[in-house]
């Protein structure tokens, strides 16, 4: 009788969190401008995020040295301001004229890579390998022709996050100075709302928040900067074009969990091809090598056993990320599933794990 009660409560607070959505759905236009501003605000809310939890380990180190923390916030500042105007004199210039190189030979190396496969075609390898009936050339075609309309709507879908430029310019970083500032106190604020009898338990899974998500964010940093590193000077060795462009390309589409290296070694992989079979041989031998160093050494040696998450588990929640939330989604859906966890297991072992394990 006592489960049935419970039971029965259960799906009374079901259908009223139901009629509650429902009721919400009809006033939407009281929504809406909530909504509309977040929108605006997401963009440089995720980078001044981002860059807290990358930043927040020097800025506790600096005030640790006996300096101010304002103080510290500006002398990074400053340092990234030099780190800025010494990339824009010195790397722009060549990754510009990459990019300007690269448009203006897309129709030649279209056409080059055409050569190539009609040249292996008229070898008479596809037919070893393909059945009869079908046209290897003609569905390479098609593929390429998808992956490149993929591409460009996702491109275009990231000009229209950040097409209000002068918001995300101004706003980031007045937000990332006050996040540094007093990021900390945000934490104590929430955990003086909860009872006194779990006061201590709230501090303490906020600090396994931030703790996993500075490891996340600083680790992936890292582990992408280490990868570029050694993919941009195996591209250098075997001579493949456009070397730093698509380094660059990678080392950004490596922040997108697992499939990210994918997608990143698709365009590595048709440059060098359309140079030569050798050379797309090679680029795809300097890809898993560098995949295999980052893997095997550096990735466990940065994020030890922070980011124990299975890669059926991170594939899924790319594809739920991007379903709901575009590119936006797929960037932060790690983070998101993080929090969650350790929220979801803490009130687990809070309030269920000795019920159940006695019943």
């Amino acid at each position: 009788m006592l489960k049935m009660n419970k039971f029965f409560k259960l799906c009374l607070a079901v259908i009223l969190v139901l009629i509650i959505i429902y009721l919400g759905s009809l006033v939407n236009f009281i929504f809406r401008p909530i909504l509309s501003f977040f929108s605006i605000i997401l963009v440089p809310l995720m980078l001044s995020g981002f860059f807290y939890y990358l930043l927040r380990p020097l800025v506790d180190l600096l005030e640790k040295r006996k300096l101010n923390r304002s103080l510290a916030i500006l002398l990074i500042y400053v340092v990234f301001a030099g780190i800025f105007t010494g990339f824009i004199i010195g790397v722009w210039p060549s990754l510009r004229d990459q990019i300007i190189a690269l448009v203006d030979n897309a129709p030649a190396l279209f056409a080059a890579l055409g050569e190539q496969l009609q040249e292996w075609e008229n070898n008479g390898l596809f037919k070893e390998i393909f059945p009869e009936d079908s046209n290897p050339l003609t569905q390479l075609t098609d593929y390429l022709n998808q992956g490149f309309t993929f591409l460009t709507n996702y491109i275009m879908n990231l000009f229209s996050i950040v097409s209000n430029f002068a918001i995300v310019l101004f706003t980031f970083p007045i937000m990332l100075y006050y996040m540094l500032k007093e990021g900390g106190k945000f934490g104590k604020m929430i955990v003086s709302f909860m009872p006194n009898r779990f006061k201590e338990v709230g501090a303490s899974v906020l600090d396994e928040i931030n703790s996993a998500l500075k490891g996340f964010i600083v680790g992936r940093v890292l582990v992408n900067l280490a990868l570029g590193v050694l993919m941009y000077f195996g591209f250098l060795i075997i001579g493949l074009p456009y070397a730093l462009l698509l380094t660059v390309v990678a080392f950004f589409a490596n922040f997108i969990p697992f499939i990210g290296a994918i997608l990143s070694s698709i365009p590595i992989v048709i440059i060098g091809f359309i140079q030569s079979p050798g050379t797309a041989i090679w680029s795809l031998v300097v890809i898993l090598a560098a995949q295999q160093v980052q893997d095997n050494l550096i990735g466990p040696y940065i994020f030890g056993k922070q980011l124990a998450i299975h890669p059926i588990t991170i594939i899924i929640l790319v594809l739920v990320g991007q379903d709901l939330g575009g590119i936006i989604g797929i960037l932060i859906v790690v983070p998101v599933y993080m929090i969650i966890k350790i929220v979801v297991t803490r009130v687990y072992q809070l309030f269920f794990k000795e019920k159940w394990e006695k019943a």
